[in-house]
């Protein structure tokens, strides 16, 4: 199951045009919001904390390894244009083509939920930290302008639907189901021999990727057509709902 390294905003010095917090307060509102999609959808993450920078945030990812590494930002026009200018811009690195997929990726689905979808575009960049220096295909979402009152109303109304919307990009690019969350429950494996087969993917032919013994305890995330979104010990992948109860 892919795994991701998700880092909101850290600049808590740019405010927004409302008044109401700060781009790091708002990226983290909506980091906090994809958080139950991702977990019903089977996609690991880790996530750096307020208290650090983009470098630093960079640098824990790279002692590691992840699939994808999303930086999640809203944008400022700055002096002479402050507050005129409106948009979502996906950021990739011009060597990635992975980048390039998932930006494209990332913009066609926002462009299906912001008020101008002509003003999402994807745009090459050697200039950004967090595409250039990561080890492993990575986007940097500039999501609105906080300094225009617009964008800045429509992020603030719309933290749920854009989280969501930003989740179903990454079961696209993963090319995984997208699968709605619902309260985490606790269930027991039960079979009448054997293990239980924990797979990658929701299909029999999927790999396997750990074995879950009769009676093991599994915590479910999601269902998806007979299968459960299950996390077992170290392990998150698709179990046959048939024999969790």
């Amino acid at each position: 199951m892919p795994i991701i390294y998700l880092s909101p905003s850290t600049q808590e010095s740019n405010i927004y045009v409302t008044g109401t917090g700060s781009e790091e307060y708002w990226m983290n509102r909506l980091a906090d919001a994809m958080i139950p999609y991702l977990n019903s959808c089977g996609i690991q993450y880790r996530r750096n904390t307020p208290d650090m920078t983009a470098a630093s945030s960079i640098h824990q990812a790279n002692q590691d390894y992840y699939d994808f590494y999303l930086a999640i930002h809203s944008n400022a026009a700055g002096e002479g244009n402050y507050g005129n200018v409106r948009g979502i811009i996906a950021f990739y690195y011009p060597t990635s083509t992975h980048g390039q997929q998932a930006a494209q990726i990332f913009a066609n689905n926002l462009a299906q939920i912001y008020p101008e979808p002509s003003r999402v575009i994807t745009q090459p960049t050697t200039g950004l930290g967090e595409v250039r220096e990561p080890r492993f295909p990575s986007v940097l979402l500039e999501i609105g302008y906080h300094d225009n009152l617009e964008d800045a109303r429509w992020i603030e109304g719309h933290i749920t639907e854009i989280a969501r919307n930003l989740v179903l990009s990454l079961t696209d690019y993963f090319d995984i189901p997208f699968i709605w969350p619902r309260d985490p429950w606790e269930g027991a494996v039960h079979l009448s021999g054997g293990t239980l087969n924990l797979h990658s993917r929701p299909t029999l032919d999927a790999p396997v990727i750990a074995h879950i013994p009769n009676g093991a305890r599994v915590t479910v995330y999601g269902s998806y057509e007979g299968w459960y979104v299950v996390h077992y010990g170290s392990y998150v992948g698709y179990a046959a709902a048939q024999y969790i109860q």
